[in-house]
């Protein structure tokens, strides 16, 4: 397995960068650089080109409704070209709340989107010919009834890098996650239990996987969470609590939370729906209280070294390629080059 992990810069980001270099030196593969409603991606990103040389630098994610594809094709392949080809396309939908609250646009077809997104991005990489589709949410050039009239197609005038910039896809709903199997590279779930990954993603991984082009390869499966080794492992899971609660209880309306729902198809039903109660009524410490211990333990890789050894041969035997981690520790560079050795 691969290594990635989240780039934390609330420290700062220039002090985070640093950080970044030491991880690379220690093995890591991946760092992914979140965007939600903070500072953008991009511009972390290409700092980080130029202050690292081997780590593959993914955005983790750009919301698919706040570029247009032309503009997503362009950011990668910018990023790409500064990095000596070592960008990844990390894409996903958000959530209503990011997207209408703070974008100011409607969250509507994510889907569907995010198929016609990743197949001109493609077709702008290849620089083939000047880009002209048409789909349903996205036309290239604008008609001429719905503009000027003056569009024409274009062909990207830099010369990408790659002409293929991998894609990964956050997604938990059936249909996305059989969407992703079928077009992306690689995949982003969130709060994966590998126990029970095969129960409730299997189907529709299997499903896209059927309909797969031989030339993108297997699919990239990004997974993982916390990892510390400790023998006493409760204070540092209770830790998330406050994560999980706001994701599985206050993130989208009551019956409109993908987080919640996948909490439910684990098979957590009731403990979902309280958490989400007590969330959603102001509760949110009783909340964090009330996320169930297992879930914790099982999406995580806490305890004793030969537990974390265990989970790491979990996600492994699940289907995982690249375990994504957050390293505590009083020396998380070399927790993080022990857990390089233990998942190769």
């Amino acid at each position: 397995m691969k290594i990635s992990m989240q780039l934390q810069y609330a420290g700062g980001f220039k002090e985070s960068a640093a950080q970044v270099v030491a991880y690379e030196k220690a093995g890591l593969d991946i760092v992914w650089v979140a965007e939600a409603y903070g500072f953008d991606a991009p511009s972390f990103m290409g700092y980080l080109a130029a202050r690292t040389e081997t780590v593959q630098i993914a955005s983790g994610i750009l919301p698919i409704y706040t570029r247009t594809p032309a503009l997503l094709a362009m950011t990668a392949a910018g990023v790409d070209a500064m990095s000596d080809g070592r960008c990844i396309l990390g894409l996903g939908a958000s959530g209503p709340q990011v997207i209408e609250g703070w974008h100011g646009l409607a969250y509507d077809a994510p889907i569907g989107r995010t198929r016609e997104i990743i197949e001109i991005c493609r077709l702008i990489w290849k620089r083939e010919a000047p880009v002209s589709y048409d789909g349903r949410y996205y036309t290239l050039p604008l008609p001429p009834e719905r503009g000027t009239g003056l569009g024409k197609p274009l062909k990207i005038i830099a010369h990408p890098v790659r002409d293929r910039i991998p894609i990964h896809v956050a997604s938990l709903g059936e249909k996305n996650v059989r969407l992703t199997a079928e077009l992306a590279d690689g995949w982003l779930p969130i709060f994966y239990l590998p126990e029970r990954a095969d129960e409730v993603w299997g189907p529709d991984l299997r499903a896209g996987a059927a309909k797969r082009p031989a030339e993108l390869g297997a699919l990239d499966v990004v997974a993982g969470g916390v990892v510390c080794i400790t023998d006493d492992p409760t204070p540092i899971l209770d830790f998330g609590r406050g994560m999980a609660a706001l994701y599985i209880g206050g993130m989208g309306a009551r019956d409109r939370n993908f987080y919640n729902q996948l909490a439910c198809r684990y098979g957590y039903e009731a403990e979902a729906r309280k958490v989400q109660d007590l969330y959603l009524d102001g509760h949110k410490k009783e909340a964090a209280a009330a996320i169930p211990a297992e879930f914790l333990e099982l999406t995580n890789l806490v305890g004793p070294e030969s537990w974390v050894k265990e989970r790491i041969a979990a996600y492994k035997a699940s289907g995982v390629t690249t375990l994504n981690i957050t390293p505590l520790g009083d020396d998380p560079v070399a927790l993080l080059a022990k857990v390089k050795e233990w998942a190769s």
